[in-house]
């Protein structure tokens, strides 16, 4: 964007008054910035611990309910909340898994649930049978860390 012109005044009072306002303006645009920058994130941690409180709520009520919660957090939600593994377990065979949210190819606006529904246990996969995964709960780290050697 070009800067705004302003046609310098002939009398000295008016270029005088015309230089203390432009002065006032530029030290308003400096605190109006940082002002905009402390909201901003004041409000990114605000989302960020709406997004926990959500993760959480989930977690809660699938402990209580086993069943599908409304509303549930997208993957960027689920992130940003602090939560970004999906524990899961195949209705098939019963074994246990954590899934990294973030190493998922889906998009970010992908609900959870519907993410979980998607994915298959590798176990059956290999008999040649593809049972859906139950969602067991949203963790902040997975549960047995793989054992790099």
């Amino acid at each position: 964007m070009a800067p705004k012109h302003h046609p310098t005044p002939l009398s000295g009072g008016d270029r005088k008054a015309l230089q203390k306002e432009l002065g006032r303006a530029r030290a308003m645009t400096t605190i109006l910035a940082a002002q905009s920058g402390e909201a901003r994130a004041k409000g990114e941690a605000l989302i960020r611990q709406a997004d926990k409180l959500l993760c959480e709520s989930v977690n809660e009520r699938l402990w209580l309910d086993g069943g599908p919660i409304d509303p549930f957090p997208t993957i960027d939600q689920a992130i940003n909340g602090g939560y970004s593994w999906l524990q899961i377990e195949c209705s098939r065979c019963r074994t246990k898994r954590d899934v990294d949210m973030a190493a998922l190819r889906h998009p970010p606006t992908t609900f959870v649930h519907d993410l979980a529904s998607r994915l298959r246990c590798s176990k059956c996969a290999k008999a040649g049978r593809r049972p859906p995964a139950t969602l067991l709960q949203l963790a902040q780290r997975a549960r047995h860390p793989d054992q790099e050697t």
